[in-house]
């Protein structure tokens, strides 16, 4: 797995509950050579959970990459032809944006980049990170699961007795998807036991 220069996207959106599994897989990006490119949804920049403060999300990104983040829809704009990403990753993807995602829906910076990525027909990378996957976002789902230039993280069910329709991506496995998908490979096997 060879990603030293590679310039690689990073999209969060809002599924805070997986950000203590996603930001050390930003970390070894950056480990590994990899110019990250930290992009943040507007739910990202201004919500406070239980799992922390939107302004310590930020300055966690900040402090791993070491570049400013880029906020907003003009911003992410130019990583079409102008600026362009090996590859763009959005980890995690709340169903709200695979939803929109699959409906060519541009209402945030990580869409927009996501967007401007397959303009240049390079790869974007999904983890996902919702309740419904299997449930009324399935068809939205199974558009992106046969969609050009679009690979998954693999994933699986996190709970498949108190939440049967719930599905989240492997973080672990992240950098191994980056890599095949820059090599136009999905990797392998995408569906895994959620342990």
């Amino acid at each position: 797995m060879d990603l030293k220069g590679k310039r690689i996207g990073f999209g969060l959106t809002g599924s805070h509950c997986t950000y203590d599994e996603t930001f050390p897989q930003m970390q070894r990006l950056v480990e590994l050579g990899a110019e990250v490119v930290p992009i943040v949804s507007y739910t990202v920049q201004s919500t406070d959970t239980k799992f922390g403060e939107a302004a310590s999300h930020l300055d966690r990104i900040k402090d791993i990459t070491q570049k400013n983040l880029i906020s907003s829809i003009p911003e992410a704009e130019p990583l079409g032809p102008k600026e362009p990403l090996d590859c763009m990753v959005i980890a995690p993807m709340t169903g709200n944006s695979l939803s929109k995602f699959a409906n060519a829906l541009t209402d945030s910076p990580v869409l927009m980049a996501a967007k401007a990525t397959l303009r240049n027909r390079n790869p974007v990378v999904l983890a996902i990170s919702t309740n419904d996957a299997l449930a009324i976002n399935a068809a939205n789902l199974a558009k992106l699961l046969v969609a050009k230039n679009v690979y998954f993280v693999p994933f699986g069910q996190d709970d498949p007795i108190q939440k049967p329709t719930s599905l989240v991506a492997h973080m672990d496995l992240l950098p191994e998807t980056i890599s095949y998908a820059i090599e136009g490979k999905q990797f392998q096997p995408m569906l895994k036991e959620y342990l």
